[in-house]
């Protein structure tokens, strides 16, 4: 009873809190009617009569209705949760007792309200599916739109056909052309009139200082600061050739706003107009891209700035070709302007995009042409051009045969699909131009800005303990993914002449990030990440216990070493199978799922797998316990040589004719090796010989040590040794021992010391011998036949 009571007295105080607060539930409420009424406003207006830009134009608000109806459903979500966590609170009714009045009120009100949200949470999920539809049927119309105008086909401009109707016209046209042309005129002397001239002079003095004095100024202010402040390395290059087109692109795209507005505020650009204005900015901006990736990239006389892999002849040769198509592309884009702003016939349209499919044809065939003759002559005079000869081979190929195609279709009367597959060769270089700075440019900072002995390499390893290895494996993953996005992007950019554009395809991949269903198993690029992380985060504590757990607790206890070891095994082991099965589980794979796959494993070992298992398991054995790691020196049976690899399965081991010995992991787990660099690295040299009875063994001593010390190689410590091993048969017998870094220095060494060895003892007047052999037999000799010698 007690708990009831505090339940109603917190109900009565929250209530009050609720009603002056705004209500979330009538404010997504009111936002899903607006966006219904947008969807059939959407629906309303498409239809098969729609032009590209209003079906764009209508796309756009479809994808604002998904996105909206969304938005609304995750905050119905987040009050429904609240709404059944009150309902819970007030718990399940009595049986046999009658509630207050108050709580009786109150499960109604919240059941009512639970009512209203999951009805609104409903109808938000069928307006995102009916919003969802029509966008795909709005796309879809534009894919049939776009291949009903490819498809479309006039009379040849090879037949009379095509130029009667335009001559029929041409009166007509210009007509339209001098009236549209007399708007401007009167506009034009309209602003003089009305006092406008000095804006529309401002404007012009500010666009001919940024297009000309400013952007000269920037390019050697940008040249002079990277040859001063930027590393010798590749991002001086990719970032002058970055800030050039970053100044060749702005500064005449502002040029152009500026004289625009400047026109627009003096009045003199009139309302018809508009449009050709518009189209001047935005095709500026396109062509100035083009000059400054041509001018970026090439760099003519300057090849050590260069990136592309071409000669200063070829740069040379291709420089003017990027002037000409920044001329095509602003001829052709305000001839079509001007055609569509004064109101063309048909044929006139039809003339105006054959005649930008031929100045478009003619510049590739130029570029080609150009490409063609510049090899040509490279090979002629050096043997071989510079250029990646698969790449160059492959891009003249396909751009020749896009080209014959659309010729063909130009001269078929398929103008508009000549003049798209023209125009879209030039779209595609400029793409892929603009793309391949950004990739080099790309790889070129994050390399420098994560480089191991870099700034910030240096402040993560000295701030955090990040090993500068991990900080430069850093930059290497982040330059792909930024590279990966940039060649989507870039794709997005190519495929939008075609019916597609960059938000559409970045609503595949939205849908495509929301998850992938593989059987029972959801996995998205949100759980990859998540799961990543947890496993990121399992090892770092796995990591870390491991530490305290060698360095802290065993050795505190009494156990030997060979213990401690087996139990740090053990707890490692441990640690990274609950994280990986962690890891797994935050992915979506439960315990279970992984229990299946180990038992139709254990299947699979049972019917033949033992082999590859037992190498498998015993890969695993040498990766943990390391009784031969990489760089070992081992000998197994008669061979002898270093470990270059451990895999799962075989071990790969170099011997000295440079051959490589592969072993199988259980040959090194089950079998005896000698492993000469395990414990202590150091290899050791000894020499044995001998010196006749009466010579003087301490000056012999001496000269054997003194040549030990000599041999670079030789280590202080453990010191050189003499000893006197045995006296047999007149002579003494000497042996002695040297130590040197590492085994594989023991051959050399040993050679140099007997060469010095054999030259100065003689010298000396000792005479050198080698220690006696001694042979023993035993068992039963068969006395010799006669007139046979004894020994024979």
């Amino acid at each position: 009873m007690i708990a009831r009571l505090l339940v109603l007295f917190s109900l009565f105080i929250v209530a009050p809190v609720f009603a002056q607060a705004p209500d979330p539930i009538s404010g997504a409420t009111q936002a899903l009617d607006q966006a219904s009424a947008e969807f059939n406003a959407i629906d309303s207006a498409f239809n098969e009569r729609t032009s590209p830009a209003e079906r764009q134009a209508l796309l756009d608000r479809a994808t604002a209705v998904k996105k909206a109806s969304d938005a609304q459903i995750t905050v119905l979500g987040d009050q429904l949760g609240m709404i059944d966590a009150r309902i819970a609170q007030l718990g399940p009714v009595p049986t046999g007792i009658t509630e207050a009045s108050d709580i009786r009120a109150q499960r109604r009100l919240l059941a009512n309200q639970r009512s209203t949200v999951d009805s609104a949470i409903k109808r938000g999920k069928l307006l995102g599916v009916e919003a969802d539809q029509l966008v795909g049927e709005i796309t879809e119309s534009q894919s049939d739109a776009f291949s009903e105008r490819m498809s479309e086909r006039v009379a040849s401009p090879l037949t009379p056909s095509f130029w009667e109707p335009l001559i029929h016209s041409l009166p007509r046209d210009g007509r339209r052309v001098s009236l549209f042309l007399k708007v401007e005129a009167n506009a034009l002397r309209s602003g003089i009139a009305n006092g406008g001239l000095p804006s529309a002079f401002v404007g012009f003095i500010v666009a001919v200082l940024l297009i000309g004095p400013a952007r000269s100024l920037l390019k050697r202010v940008g040249r002079r600061y990277v040859i001063a402040h930027v590393p010798g390395s590749r991002i001086r290059r990719s970032g002058l050739a970055l800030w050039l087109v970053a100044v060749g692109v702005l500064l005449p795209g502002l040029a152009s706003v500026a004289l625009v507005e400047g026109l627009r505020s003096a009045g003199m650009i009139a309302p018809a107009w508009e449009s050709v204005a518009r189209s001047f900015q935005r095709v500026t901006f396109v062509a100035a891209l083009i000059s400054a990736l041509g001018g970026a990239l090439l760099q003519r006389g300057q090849s050590s700035w260069r990136l592309l892999p071409i000669s200063d002849e070829s740069a040379a040769g291709l420089r003017p070709w990027t002037f000409a198509a920044t001329g095509v592309v602003i001829a052709s884009v305000l001839l079509t302007a001007i055609r569509e702003a004064a109101g063309a016939s048909g044929p006139a349209t039809a003339a105006t995009d054959s005649a930008s499919a031929v100045l478009d044809i003619g510049l590739i065939l130029g570029v080609l042409v150009t490409i063609g003759r510049l090899r040509t002559r490279a090979m002629r005079v050096h043997g071989e051009d510079r250029t990646d000869q698969a790449g160059v081979a492959f891009f003249a190929l396909a751009a020749w045969a896009v080209l014959v195609i659309a010729v063909v279709a130009l001269l078929a009367g398929y103008i508009s699909l000549a003049y798209l597959l023209s125009r879209s060769l030039v779209w595609v270089t400029v793409v892929a131009g603009a793309l391949y700075l950004s990739l080099i440019a790309t790889d070129d900072i994050c390399s420098s800005l994560f480089a191991r002995e870099g700034r910030l390499a240096t402040v993560m390893h000295d701030g955090f303990g990040l090993r500068r290895s991990l900080v430069d494996q850093l930059g290497v993953a982040l330059s792909a993914g930024l590279r990966l996005a940039m060649i989507v992007v870039a794709a997005g950019f190519v495929f939008r002449p075609f019916g597609s554009n960059v938000t559409t395809l970045f609503g595949e991949i939205g849908r495509i990030a929301q998850g992938v269903t593989i059987g029972e198993i959801t996995i998205s690029p949100g759980a990859i990440l998540r799961s990543g992380a947890v496993l990121l985060v399992g090892l770092f504590i796995v990591r870390s216990s491991q530490r305290w757990l060698t360095s802290r607790y065993l050795p505190a206890t009494e156990l030997d070493a060979g213990a401690r070891n087996s139990i740090s095994m053990v707890a490692r082991y441990t640690g990274l199978i609950l994280a990986v099965l962690w890891s797994l589980a935050s992915l979506g794979i439960g315990v279970e799922r992984i229990a299946l796959l180990l038992s139709a494993l254990s299947v699979g070992i049972g019917f033949g797998l033992q082999a590859i298992t037992q190498n498998f398991v015993s890969g695993l054995i040498l990766l943990a316990e390391r009784p031969v790691k990489i760089g070992d020196l081992v000998r197994i049976g008669d061979q002898e040589g270093d470990v270059k690899r451990i895999s799962v399965r075989a071990t790969e081991i170099q011997i000295a004719d440079r051959s490589t010995l592969i072993v199988p992991n259980s040959e090194l787990i089950t079998k005896t090796i000698r492993n000469m660099t395990l414990a202590d690295p150091i290899g050791r040299v000894q020499l044995k010989f001998s010196v006749p009875m009466g010579s003087d063994i301490r000056q012999v001593r001496e000269m054997a040590l003194a040549i030990f010390h000599e041999a670079p190689a030789v280590l202080d410590t453990p010191a050189p040794s003499i000893f006197i091993d045995s006296i047999v048969d007149g002579r003494i017998n000497i042996n002695g021992f040297a130590y040197v870094r590492s085994p594989r220095d023991v051959y050399g060494t040993k050679s140099e010391i007997l060469f010095h060895l054999l030259d100065r003892l003689p010298a000396a007047g000792i005479e050198l011998g080698t220690t006696p052999q001694q042979f023993q037999f035993i068992g039963h000799i068969p006395p010799a036949a006669e007139g046979e010698p004894v020994g024979s």
